[in-house]
């Protein structure tokens, strides 16, 4: 009888013990539930980004000034996060193939756009896109800004801006431009001089930046947009001559240098831009996040280093920020192209 009285005991007190489990074990769930419910999901999803490699589409060919700040900024990047950052060109269709790869990506966070001013002119120079470059993206940060430098072969005689004018204006169809390409912001910018100063000039595209100022250098162009590191060395040896920046300020790689603006062209300014976007609905958490490491990234002097070797100067903006840039410079170039007609290639 004790034996029985004891096994009977001893199964109260495995019953005991096990209804002490399932509740230590519903109470655990319930307190995960809640936490779940009072932080939401993309907290919770935030406090374990990232996991895995994050890729970063760059929709333009090795080499340029995109995909070198890209990899700068992602070597750091990944370094902050403790995640490798895999920098993935997708060049094609001025842009437009490796902006859509990413638009069409998952919208988890593990595949970003660094991409530069085609992003927002593709949009007035094409009757239809894939994506649509700013519904279809999170804005995460402004990277950095290249001021433009309106340049001269010193054979054209002129040293301030109404002598280039007088000049131009005196012989309209004498004078030509180059640029790195159609649409692009030098291209952009000489249309909005153009436009602004009631002169001509013949634009004459090249495929990237360097055969541009080669060209402007050889003298059969006469003008050009440039960015500093592709005229400065040749201004200092006085190859070549500038007569203001496109910037809204004057630029700290050439300060004595006025601004457009400042000599009479009143909200002249065009720049090329570099920055980070995300597909649509990646959670508002991760972009923060991001933004916040790669300002931090760009406050580092190596990287301040490798920006300013080619010509750019770092920004490192608010998603809600850079929104508002993008929508101003798609409507701004939208405008520019419609009003001087200008078609792709």
């Amino acid at each position: 009888m004790n034996k029985w009285i004891a096994c009977i005991d001893c199964a109260r007190a495995w019953s005991d013990r096990t209804q002490a489990i399932k509740r230590l074990v519903v109470g655990g769930l319930m307190a995960f539930t809640l936490c779940c419910v009072v932080l939401g999901p993309s907290k919770v999803q935030a406090q374990s980004y990232p996991s895995k490699a994050v890729r970063v589409v760059v929709p333009f060919a090795p080499g340029g000034a995109t995909d070198v700040i890209a990899r700068v900024i992602g070597v750091r990047l990944g370094e902050r996060l403790s995640e490798r950052i895999v920098v993935d060109n997708k060049p094609g269709g001025g842009a437009i193939l490796g902006t859509e790869i990413a638009a069409k990506a998952p919208n988890d966070g593990y595949t970003l756009l660094f991409t530069a001013n085609p992003h927002t002119v593709n949009f007035g120079l094409h009757a239809k896109l894939p994506y649509h470059p700013l519904d279809d993206f999170e804005p995460i940060t402004l990277a950095g800004l290249q001021p433009l430098f309106l340049t001269v072969h010193p054979d054209i005689g002129a040293q301030t801006l109404p002598e280039l004018i007088k000049l131009m204006k005196a012989r309209p169809d004498a004078y030509s431009y180059s640029t790195s390409g159609t649409g692009g912001p030098q291209h952009i910018a000489g249309e909005m001089f153009k436009s602004m100063t009631g002169t001509q000039m013949m634009h004459i595209p090249f495929k990237g930046a360097a055969p541009a100022v080669t060209e402007l250098l050889s003298g059969r162009v006469q003008i050009a947009f440039a960015g500093a590191t592709n005229v400065l060395p040749f201004v200092q040896n006085g190859k070549l001559k500038i007569i203001a920046t496109s910037s809204a300020t004057r630029s700290r790689f050439a300060p004595n240098v006025p601004t457009l603006q400042e000599l009479g062209l009143s909200d002249f300014e065009s720049v090329a831009w570099l920055g980070m976007l995300a597909p649509k609905g990646v959670s508002n958490d991760i972009v923060n996040l991001l933004a916040t490491e790669i300002k931090a990234v760009l406050n580092e002097d190596k990287t301040k280093e490798a920006l300013n070797l080619q010509g750019i100067e770092g920004v490192g903006n608010t998603p809600k920020e850079f929104a508002a840039f993008l929508k101003n410079d798609m409507s701004h170039a939208a405008k520019v192209i419609k009003d001087n007609n200008i078609k792709p290639e």
